[in-house]
């Protein structure tokens, strides 16, 4: 062997090791191994640095902001909803509704974006239920790849094998070519995750940094103000929009608490509404042209002080001069400048009107005012601590907007119109510039750590194929299978793409074994399709580490998963799923038995 192909190897056994072992973290061993390619001399400094401006690694960026933005307008909260409603409180039939929906998601769509959008929600599923959420994710990202099968364009994988099988004489393959082992591969992943399931680890994550304090259970008056765009429209809608977060409590009109309207009852300028809601609702609700939070409408301008107003948090300190007091009694605008526009207890035992409430220890206070005066509120003894308001508006009058864009990204990407990291880069741009997600929060979407963890595994791939260890590895592939029987080859081909695909993209992949496949096909004197498309497979949808599929990689940290759990998980599934797709490509290419 060459000098070249045994560096290369070396270098990939002690990547593979760091990544396994993970002694440093996933980005940090990209980044050294891309450093060891360079310093060897494997690798230029320009083709080391090509991943950062590859296709993935733009997709992926372009993703996260286009899943941020989908959040933000509240669909993914919807669609989360939904999925909640059909999962039920069991994690068995979480995973038997979650595994479905996801593939079906990613039979039209980029399975990384649907992976980014849906782990939000079940993480907050899970832990709304008191589930592990790493028994849901890994089952969850499995079905997103599981779902590229379904269709001809839902990977790239599938759209060059199509363009090899043209090449080699045979005729190509239509848009639902491959559906029918889509299908049954997509059913033995949700089999085997729902039996499986013991094999998942139970690991439950400590809240990220933006989930402390937040709350669910904010207690806050709403007032329908004149020339509302909800004047007239029943309160179901309100609700619908707000989502599951929002309860109501009691409907104040004309100053009497009535009992006799409903959800089917019409709103009307005037109406206040005594509400419980969620940061994200709270905020969302202040947000509104047409609503406002009652204090602030009634208390709005005694507040003065330098900056735009904004909501924070605080929280009663033990023996605070507030505490037995009510909200009514403090005239908190007067003497501090601020509005009290929410509360929350931990028991929630709140009378009807907050306002009325008589302060405990503990209580937190959702104050609306000017930076200026919270400093003074900050150093004041009778406050705990103040801290930012963890809710996020949701951009709700933009949901449809957002959808537009999301469903001509996807357009744009599978019929080829653009090329699909243009497309998708397009889309988050639509996304930021029709204020779907505002700038900032579109940066604060992307991970960094995952976006440098692609850019640092793709040189692997640029290096393997340059130092020529891949054509050798295929050489000699061909010279030992050349001459077996078709099934066996079929699973062979699939095994060798699963492996290869942990190391280069499933295009790659493709690309570099294609050609063999049709080698081996004309030396058994039979079509090509069968053994391209097992190939094909073989590169989409093996999940022996998390490196294979850039969706794992997402759901890695998360989850708290280990290299150990894809392997110990992944690699029964990726060989019962390698065998059945022999055995269909055998069927409808070959004449093979359906039925052993």
């Amino acid at each position: 062997m060459d000098a070249q192909p045994l560096l290369f190897l070396l270098i990939l056994a002690g990547s593979l090791y760091l990544f396994v072992s993970e002694r440093l973290r996933v980005d940090v061993t990209a980044m050294l191994t891309l450093l060891a390619l360079v310093l060897t001399g494997l690798l230029e400094p320009r083709q080391a640095l090509s991943g950062f401006a590859s296709e993935a690694a733009i997709i992926v960026a372009a993703v996260f902001v286009i899943s941020g933005a989908l959040a933000a307008t509240g669909l993914t909260e919807r669609i989360g909803q939904a999925i909640g409603r059909a999962a039920g409180r069991s994690e068995t039939r979480a995973i038997a509704v979650t595994m479905p929906a996801v593939a079906m998601l990613s039979s039209f769509t980029h399975h990384v974006m649907v992976t980014a959008m849906m782990l939000p929600i079940l993480s907050r599923f899970a832990r709304a239920r008191g589930l592990s959420v790493s028994r849901l994710l890994m089952p969850m990202s499995f079905a997103a790849s599981l779902g590229t099968t379904l269709t001809l364009v839902s990977a790239p994988a599938f759209l060059l094998a199509d363009d090899l099988i043209e090449r080699a004489g045979a005729p190509g393959l239509g848009i639902f070519s491959i559906t029918p082992i889509g299908l049954l591969l997509v059913a033995l992943g949700v089999l085997y995750m729902l039996a499986a399931r013991w094999l998942l680890p139970r690991r439950f994550g400590a809240l990220a940094d933006e989930d402390y304090l937040r709350l669910d259970r904010y207690r806050t008056e709403l007032l329908v103000v004149e020339g509302s765009r909800w004047s007239t429209r029943p309160l179901a809608e309100l609700r619908k929009e707000l989502g599951d977060k929002f309860r109501l409590l009691g409907w104040v009109r004309d100053r009497r608490l009535r009992e006799d309207l409903t959800d089917a009852s019409p709103l009307i300028a005037g109406d206040l509404l005594l509400v419980e809601a969620s940061a994200d609702a709270l905020a969302s609700l202040h947000d509104d042209p047409g609503l406002e939070l009652h204090a602030i409408a009634r208390y709005g301008d005694r507040v003065d002080g330098d900056g735009p107003a904004q909501l924070v948090q605080a929280v009663l300190a033990p023996g605070s001069e507030f505490i037995g007091r009510s909200v009514r009694e403090l005239n908190f605008a007067g003497r501090f400048r601020a509005v009290i526009a929410g509360l929350w207890r931990r028991d929630g035992s709140l009378p009807l009107r907050a306002s009325d409430a008589p302060l405990r220890e503990g209580d937190l206070l959702v104050l609306w005012g000017k930076p200026s005066r919270f400093a003074e509120l900050a150093a004041h003894h009778g406050f705990l601590m103040l801290v930012p308001f963890a809710g996020e508006a949701r951009r709700r009058v933009r949901a449809p907007i957002a959808l537009a864009i999301l469903a001509a990204t996807v357009l744009a990407a599978a019929t080829e119109w653009l090329p699909a990291p243009l497309a998708f880069l397009l889309g988050a741009v639509a996304m930021v510039v029709t204020r779907c997600v505002d700038v900032d929060q579109a940066y604060r979407e992307i991970d960094v750590r995952i976006f440098v963890m692609i850019a640092g595994v793709i040189p692997l791939g640029i290096a393997m194929e340059r130092t020529g260890t891949a054509q050798l590895l295929a050489g000699g592939l061909l010279h030992l299978i050349a001459h077996w029987p078709a099934l066996a080859v079929l699973v062979v081909m699939f095994g060798v793409a699963a492996l290869l695909t942990q190391i280069l993209s499933d295009a790659a992949t493709t690309v570099l074994l294609g050609p063999i496949a049709v080698e081996v096909a004309q030396s058994l004197q039979l079509p090509a399709t069968p053994f391209v498309v097992c190939t094909a497979l073989g590169a989409v949808v093996a999940f022996l580490t998390p490196i294979g599929h850039h969706g794992n990689l997402l759901i890695l940290g998360p989850g708290q998963y280990r290299f150990a759990d894809f392997l110990r998980i992944g690699l029964p599934l990726t060989a019962l799923l390698g065998l059945a797709s022999a055995w269909m490509a055998r069927w409808l290419w070959l004449g093979g038995p359906l039925w052993p």
